[in-house]
């Protein structure tokens, strides 16, 4: 599966299930029925109806206004008294502009500069401040707010039998520094992701205007650059852990129970990485690719358009008409592109840093000895039976096999 065959199933996933996202579901809803008529009276003028719709946030059909910019209309085509006296009036420019359908030339090469007015922007803007926030701040409080009634209710999972005393190396160096490296990263770029998208609404109330540009400055800077690291430590993570990863019949067993989280005593069989961690990595994998493949996209604007080609892919698979959705916009100018890619950036940030905040609270305070794993790479060997079973037996065969072949001093 390349990439893009990975990206296009996501973005495809989240579209339908999230039809806000779509560039459509941001500006349009159900047609309006029944103005054509109405505007044939007013010689092909907007109508009352068409202004209450557009306030009520549903979709009309603006072919009269998009089709509609002078130059070759024949009077006769208007209401009397309707029509541009020459051959295109001031309104019909603005229109021209608006629809991005204006002869326009520009010095600059780049892609957005001939696009003069682009009124998609204030869609975006709506989303961002409304939904976007709203949804996505509920959801990280709701994700803390479970931890803490989990955390209270089963309190630390704890070793049930005594600790062996006997050490069991869990992670190499070269594993700890990968996790680190993407762990530390994303807090990074959590907690400046979220200082801008919060800042205006929620910070300058607190410390100000004046406070707030130089965190905001310094804070995409941070964000810009430590990306990088975040990248690099996601093929890191990868490539180190994938083969330890894959499902097998003992992921079942673990899902059964619930990975014995809820149960003391329950500790179903588990190799390296149990289910829940197989999880978490795969999360990470996917995840990780699509804020990567998005935060390129914001990062070179305009070089490295997401949205058209894979909306072209949905359609040709027909997948918006199974679900009753218009086909989704093949052509989007260079802003929407940017629109787009910074609203899916932040979507899936949301839903990666929910993630993280539970396998935080597990390696951490939820379960003890995890951190140990990460920590000195060592963890005790009864730990290690407990939660890791099948895996200690592993090592234990391989130091046995070593040793076996080894000449003895």
């Amino acid at each position: 599966m390349t990439v893009r065959t990975l990206l296009t199933a996501l973005i495809a996933a989240m579209v339908i299930l999230l039809p806000g996202l779509s560039p459509q579901a941001l500006s349009q809803g159900t047609p309006v029925p029944g103005t054509d008529a109405a505007r044939a009276a007013t010689g092909g003028a907007q109508t009352l109806e068409d202004i209450l719709a557009r306030q009520r946030g549903i979709r009309i059909d603006d072919s009269f206004r998009r089709n509609n910019i002078g130059g070759d209309v024949p009077p006769s085509d208007f209401a009397p008294g309707l029509g541009p006296l020459g051959a295109a009036s001031d309104s019909d420019i603005w229109r021209a502009l608006r629809y991005n359908e204006a002869d326009v030339k520009v010095s600059s090469r780049n892609p957005a500069a001939g696009v003069i007015i682009q009124d998609s922007g204030m869609r975006w803007l709506a989303f961002r401040k409304g939904p976007l926030a709203t949804y996505g701040g509920y959801l990280l409080l709701g994700t803390l707010a479970v931890l803490a009634l989990f955390f209270l209710v089963r309190g630390r999972i704890r070793i049930d039998g005594a600790r062996s005393g006997r050490k069991i190396l869990r992670f190499a160096s070269i594993e700890r520094f990968s996790h680190w490296l993407l762990g530390g990263s994303f807090i990074l770029l959590g907690i400046t992701g979220l200082v801008q998208l919060f800042g205006r609404m929620a910070i300058i109330p607190l410390i100000g205007k004046e406070t707030f540009a130089p965190m905001a400055i310094a804070g995409k800077w941070v964000h810009n650059n430590v990306a990088w690291a975040f990248m690099l430590g996601l093929v890191m993570v990868t490539v180190l852990w994938i083969a330890h990863n894959i499902p097998n019949r003992h992921d079942l067993k673990w899902l059964a129970v619930g990975g014995g989280l809820f149960s003391k005593g329950v500790h179903p069989p588990a190799r390296k990485f149990n289910a829940g961690q197989k999880l978490i990595f795969w999360a990470v994998v996917v995840l990780g690719i699509s804020i990567s493949a998005s935060g390129l996209s914001l990062l070179f604007p305009f070089d490295l358009p997401m949205f058209a080609g894979t909306f072209r892919i949905i359609n040709d698979l027909g997948l918006p008409g199974l679900f009753g959705f218009d086909p989704l916009p093949a052509t989007l100018l260079p802003h929407e592109e940017m629109q787009l890619a910074q609203i899916w950036h932040a979507t899936i940030a949301f839903l990666f840093i929910a993630i993280i905040l539970g396998h935080i609270y597990i390696g951490s305070i939820g379960m003890e000895g995890a951190f140990e794993a990460m920590g000195s790479g060592e963890v005790d060997e009864q730990w290690a039976r407990e939660h890791h079973g099948l895996w200690v037996e592993e090592v234990q065969r391989e130091r046995a096999a070593k040793a076996a072949t080894t000449p003895g001093e």
